[in-house]
């Protein structure tokens, strides 16, 4: 599997032999220099406050803001450093396109003040919103509550694109806008999900560079891996594994913020990539959300009193690491790894590190860290260094 990461790791480069100013000084300078000798017969130099001198540092500085954009051009071909318009330029050459903001998704549940003897319909766009009114909600399709039963799950998805409609709870969107007659009550089922902002920079760098993967149907790790990316911005870290029987391909995934995809999002994944007609024909594809592997932090740290002055913001810099570890520990297939934690709080300031909990633990390729609890990190003193 390609990594991503090669593209940061790559050499920079410069398109001007990495001139600074002082550089082209001192070109001008020796240029004039030389052609003054040539031209007198004679040695000829400026001196540090002649006329001549200040004029070509004057011209200098304009010089060197063309070898600026001369740089820069030449960059901005480059997947490594174009952004924004130009990376929309660059990118469209491998036919890929920035993603837009797209709205959250998820089941809302209808139920009947009592089960009738007549089917009771729910029409497409039916409104449901947060008790404040906040955030609202439109079923995508018809529905019906068939007679003799009282409730129906119905897809809805967020009025409003973006991250705005996500994370909502099950039942907080609670309050129907458009009534439907005989309705008691309506509640989100699911935690909504799927929502996200326009593409950003960073993840559509990342789908150039896979998608020579898509240039065939998706069978190769690299296709599956862009398709699924191409889907939905709001995903994160993806896994493709076939390790059961032959043209079985598992697609596990988290979100961008870490969290679990809900049964929406898979199912719309699966959706996505029947309607992009990428599958080879005799794969079966499944998506599901990683299982969790728990774990806890538990760590006491000691500061050296040489940092005594400084004890205040290290304590803030370990939090922040700690902090920081858990969201890299939160990647598909990544082994719980303690010394990174010992290394993360060393890093922020700390002198000695004593890490009851995590344990080193293996984590299987369609497995994720999870924290239980919060993280506990106690703080226990300076002590000699």
């Amino acid at each position: 599997m390609p990594d991503f990461k090669i593209l940061q790791d790559l050499p920079d480069i410069s398109f001007i032999e990495n001139r600074s100013i002082d550089d082209v000084r001192r070109e001008m300078v020796g240029d004039f220099e030389a052609f003054m000798s040539e031209a007198t017969g004679k040695p000829f130099a400026l001196e540090r406050a002649d006329p001549h001198r200040m004029e070509l540092y004057a011209m200098s500085a304009q010089f060197y803001h063309g070898l600026q954009y001369v740089d820069r051009a030449g960059k901005l071909n480059l997947l490594k450093y174009t952004y924004g318009a130009f990376l929309d330029n660059v990118a469209v050459i491998k036919s890929v396109t920035r993603q837009q903001a797209k709205a959250a998704t998820t089941t809302l549940r209808f139920t009947l003040s009592a089960a009738r003897a007549a089917a009771t319909g729910i029409p497409q766009g039916t409104r449901v919103s947060t008790p404040t009114g906040s955030v609202y909600f439109q079923t995508t399709e018809y529905a019906e509550i068939p007679e003799g039963f009282a409730s129906v799950d119905v897809p809805a998805i967020c009025t409003e694109v973006g991250t705005a409609g996500s994370d909502l709870e099950p039942g907080e969107l609670n309050t129907m806008v458009d009534p439907v007659p005989y309705m008691a009550s309506v509640v989100n089922v699911t935690k909504t999900a799927g929502g996200a902002e326009k593409e950003n920079d960073d993840s559509m760098k990342e789908r150039v560079f896979l998608a020579p993967g898509s240039y065939s149907t998706a069978g190769p790790d690299g296709g599956y891996r862009y398709w699924v990316k191409s889907y939905n911005t709001a995903i994160g870290d993806v896994q493709i594994t076939s390790d059961h029987a032959a043209g079985t391909v598992d697609i596990c995934f988290l979100m961008a913020d870490g969290s679990a995809p809900s049964q929406e999002m898979i199912t719309g994944l699966l959706d996505f990539l029947q309607e992009q007609n990428v599958r080879p024909t005799n794969d079966l594809v499944r998506a599901s959300a990683p299982e969790e592997v728990p774990y806890t932090v538990d760590l006491q740290y000691w500061i050296g009193k040489s940092d005594t002055a400084r004890a205040s913001a290290i304590q803030t810099a370990v939090e922040a690491a700690v902090a920081k570890y858990v969201r890299w520990q939160r990647a598909i297939g990544r082994d719980i790894n303690p010394s990174q934690l010992v290394a993360a709080v060393v890093a922020a300031g700390a002198k000695r590190v004593k890490v009851n909990a995590p344990v080193d633990t293996q984590v299987g390729s369609t497995q994720v860290a999870a924290l239980s609890g919060i993280a506990v990190v106690s703080y226990g003193g300076l002590e000699n260094d």
